[in-house]
């Protein structure tokens, strides 16, 4: 919003403008300062440290173990795919290596995949490929010619 307002002395006019910024929303210098402050994160967002100390430096499924140099390989795991599902005791997290991790979802996109779930889209951008004539990707056809193969 504009303002404008005059000065009786000198015969000026000056123009002001003043960005109203919706309730709530706060300034970048205001989000900066709290970064650098190293404000308090928000309900829910620390249960990769909770699950750390509970679980400890080792991933669930490989074994591997890291250390404090090392120990930004290692990720929370859902078990239920549930990213708001936190308990305190750690029931719903295993800490596995970026590696494991990767498997992990790549495995559930697969199986959904060949299950014919039509629920996910990350199965639909890697198998499916609209310029092929079946609409399935090489990788996909050949993940299905296996399975023929192998007879199941």
């Amino acid at each position: 919003m504009a303002k404008i307002s005059f000065d009786g002395r000198k015969g000026r006019v000056r123009a002001t403008v003043r960005h109203d910024r919706p309730k709530g929303q706060k300034s970048v210098a205001d989000v900066v300062r709290e970064l650098k402050e190293g404000g308090k994160r928000p309900a829910g967002e620390d249960y990769r440290e909770r699950s750390l100390a509970i679980h400890g430096l080792v991933c669930a499924r490989c074994g591997r173990e890291f250390d404090h140099t090392t120990r930004h390989l290692l990720t929370v795991h859902h078990r239920d795919g549930d990213h708001h599902h936190n308990p305190p005791d750690g029931s719903n997290w295993e800490n596995l290596c970026v590696y494991c991790h990767e498997d992990v979802h790549s495995r559930e996109v697969l199986g959904e995949y060949f299950d014919g779930a039509s629920g996910g889209k990350d199965a639909a951008s890697v198998y499916q490929d609209e310029t092929a004539g079946n609409g399935l990707g090489s990788l996909g056809a050949k993940l299905q010619e296996a399975l023929k193969k192998k007879g199941t």
